[in-house]
């Protein structure tokens, strides 16, 4: 089931509007920017929030249905859900899929949401019109990341004294800025609106094994991402293309793994020119 909330502005370029889908259990928080072209929907990666998304979704709502969801565990939705596998991932963005009406949308991710957005194209390519990967592949095994990402999770000093000090320490501009717009203010503080031990858990299946036989699967065309100096090896962004040689990839100079709020105008530009050669709006007919 899903319900509908007041529109929050952001702007005066558009609003959205906030969408709860419930899925075994676990409510979902999405904000959706309507339109009544093809779908978007955007996945953040670990850690993140749906906001990340919404200089895009604000630009490509006039022409697109576009969609952004708190993935389990994160923002607006459930802080402590009672599972956090990939499967469990995965099958949340079924249902907001099903529940919101969003009907073969283009699936774009950034990060662990770029690879739940993989494994979904992967699981149920009926349901996928396209792919857009923003950093993220089939990667792992990295028996490393929860150690590293628990203990930079571990070095934040929350609560921040105020959201100015955790956009500087969150890596400062619009990187900064991003991260500190997920963060809710309580008791004089400004705390991450999630637990440090669902991120570390939601990383267990990436640190035990990789996940190239789900990219073999794909079958709808791919949009890859990647920051110059980005966290996907160069290895991994060739053997993706040595084996799905369809797929569109590109470098961005100067960004690194927050690609999206680094260089937004960027990617702006080459999410809209893949989304005009592989969707279609009802205005002109269905290719």
């Amino acid at each position: 089931m899903h319900a509908t909330a007041p529109p929050a502005p952001k702007g005066d370029r558009g609003t959205w509007s906030e969408r709860t889908v419930e899925r075994d259990g676990v409510r979902l928080s999405c904000r959706d920017w309507g339109g009544s072209g093809s779908p978007v929907v955007l996945l953040h990666g670990l850690a993140g929030h749906a906001g990340e998304w919404d200089a895009l979704a604000r630009a490509l709502s006039p022409g697109y249905r576009v969609v952004a969801v708190d993935q389990r565990g994160h923002g607006a939705s459930e802080r402590r859900p009672h599972e956090v596998s990939r499967a469990a991932y995965v099958a949340d963005v079924v249902a907001v899929l099903e529940q919101l009406d969003l009907h073969r949308p283009v699936l774009a991710g950034q990060s662990l949401g770029g690879h739940t957005a993989l494994l979904t194209a992967a699981a149920h390519p009926h349901l996928v019109h396209a792919l857009v990967l923003v950093e993220a592949g089939p990667g792992g095994p990295n028996p490393d990341v929860q150690a590293e990402i628990g203990g930079w999770l571990d070095a934040w000093p929350t609560p921040f004294p105020s959201r100015e000090a955790a956009t500087e320490f969150l890596g400062g501009g619009p990187v900064g800025e991003g991260w500190a717009a997920g963060l809710a203010e309580r008791d004089g503080g400004w705390w991450p609106r999630f637990d440090r031990d669902v991120m570390v858990a939601s990383l267990a299946e990436n640190a035990q094994r990789s996940f190239w036989d789900e990219w073999t699967k794909i079958t709808c065309p791919v949009l890859a991402v990647l920051g110059q100096s980005g966290i996907i090896p160069p290895q991994e962004s060739e053997a993706m293309l040595r084996r799905q040689p369809g797929t569109t990839a590109m470098s961005i100079p100067g960004a690194g793994h927050d690609v999206h709020l680094e260089r937004p105008d960027v990617l702006r530009h080459l999410l809209q020119e893949f989304l005009g050669e592989v969707t279609w709006h009802p205005t002109r007919g269905q290719p």
